[in-house]
């Protein structure tokens, strides 16, 4: 799967699955681990874990599979690394907490609701 067309699917059932403030970086410039980062959270231990569970269960349809899962047992933030793509699913404090938004500040942060056109 190409890397936009997987940055919009991930994009696509994170809203649909209701994620919390979904968030888009182009971190290619910066970084060599990846070329985009995806930032959300949800409301609950429970929703962070159906949010990456559908995630990848939605992105395995189309051929991608995550090259690393972390954090799922805990449940307050789970990381799907996608090699291209590296997903971060947070609970809203642990999100407050890392601040990963302002660590990556100097990458382009893209408009999701871009990604959410038609198909």
């Amino acid at each position: 799967m190409e890397v936009l067309e997987l940055v919009k699917q991930t994009v696509k059932v994170l809203s649909e699955k209701k994620a919390v403030d979904i968030r888009v970086i182009r971190i290619d410039k910066l970084s060599v681990v990846a070329d985009y980062f995806i930032i959300c959270n949800g409301t609950s231990s429970t929703q962070i874990k159906a949010l990456a569970d559908e995630v990848e269960y939605r992105l395995s349809e189309r051929g991608a599979t995550p090259l690393h899962r972390e954090g799922y047992r805990f449940g307050n933030w789970v990381l799907l690394d996608y090699g291209s793509v590296v997903i971060h699913i947070f609970h809203k404090e642990t999100r407050d907490f890392y601040k990963l938004e302002r660590l990556w500040a100097d990458g382009e942060e893209l408009d999701p609701s871009s990604f959410l056109g038609s198909e």
